[in-house]
């Protein structure tokens, strides 16, 4: 009905479709000539592709592609699948003209005249990019969950699997499962509160002591500078804090009224080879004796807590002591994954 409007006046009609192809902003649309040299050029490609066009006008239409895919003829496959398919997909990166990258979704398709002879081509395009980057978001994202829920039920198999072995009955080895899978899940929550990014060396800590009724005490004691954690790390010290605070009620410094616990960390070294020296030391309670066999507790601090840096365990009579000296770029890698790695 609208093209029988202008059927008697061609002028018209081109007026017409020249004010449909100059509306249509959010889509480069841009001709070439049998040569791929292009012939016109709409204001949605200046808008996408940075160009005027009397400056594109004349120039290849390869100048949009990557150097890549200009040297592997890309341009030439889309207008040989014109040809013989009637259209060649474009899902690719292109080029502005101030060199930046954008990706793009589009077709090219073949011209022809009033008696069927290709004339030349047409390329349409529009800028995908922002789409293309969700996606890649959340590929990152499914992946990175994916580590999580593995490791997560790793830990979770060992705790259960060694708390049964070093239980002196049913009874203990389901108390002992619930409280440290409690101390996981707990700091589960403060790194979903800082949308999986890492939180503080001193948060964990207060985690801990809170957890374990202690926030008040003046017997449990912390001190540091601010030190960021990344995922892994947050979750490692807070399982191993929440051992070594257990094993101090049954054996150690929280055992008997006098016991005190001391932690305190600290930063040495230039920057991008900073440590962090880590110590929990006891005191005021029973006589210490090293064990003659390392039980689940020990081996799980010396496996959270290695990958990180030293780990030395010291048994003085006075007090169990431990220590860690650890790369400060370990403790704050930012994502599961590659602390797995």
């Amino acid at each position: 009905m609208i093209m029988k409007l202008f059927s008697n006046s061609s002028r018209s009609r081109e007026r017409f479709l020249e004010a449909i192809l100059q509306s249509a902003i959010e889509y480069a649309i841009i001709s070439t000539d049998l040569d791929g040299l292009i012939t016109t050029w709409n204001e949605g490609a200046r808008r996408i592709l940075g160009w005027d066009e009397p400056e594109i006008i004349g120039q290849p239409a390869a100048i949009i592609f990557t150097e890549e895919d200009r040297q592997a003829g890309i341009l030439q496959r889309e207008m040989a699948a014109a040809l013989t398919e009637g259209h060649g997909n474009d899902e690719r990166w292109h080029v502005r003209k101030d060199g930046s990258l954008f990706w793009a979704s589009g077709q090219v398709m073949a011209l022809t005249s009033d008696n069927g002879e290709v004339e030349g081509f047409v390329k349409i395009l529009r800028d995908r990019t922002e789409q293309r980057e969700n996606e890649e978001r959340q590929r990152v994202l499914m992946h990175e969950l994916s580590h999580r829920m593995k490791n997560t039920l790793a830990v979770v198999q060992a705790i259960t699997s060694q708390s049964f072995r070093n239980a002196s009955s049913m009874e203990d080895a389901e108390q002992s499962i619930a409280a440290r899978i409690n101390a996981y899940s707990k700091a589960h929550d403060i790194l979903l509160q800082q949308n999986w990014l890492g939180t503080t060396m001193a948060t964990i800590v207060e985690a801990t002591a809170i957890n374990l009724g202690l926030e008040a005490s003046r017997r449990f004691e912390a001190r540091g500078p601010a030190v960021e954690l990344g995922p892994q790390a947050a979750l490692s010290f807070s399982l191993v804090l929440h051992e070594l605070v257990t094993n101090a009620n049954k054996y150690g410094a929280l055992s008997v009224d006098t016991g005190t616990i001391e932690i305190e960390w600290s930063v040495r070294g230039a920057a991008g080879e900073k440590r962090v020296d880590f110590r929990w030391q006891e005191a005021g309670g029973p006589a210490v004796v090293a064990p003659n066999n390392k039980g689940f507790g020990t081996r799980l601090v010396n496996s959270s807590l290695a990958a990180f840096g030293e780990v030395a365990l010291d048994y003085p009579p006075t007090g169990f002591i431990l220590k860690l000296d650890a790369s400060l770029q370990k403790l704050q890698y930012k994502t599961y994954s590659d602390a797995e790695e």
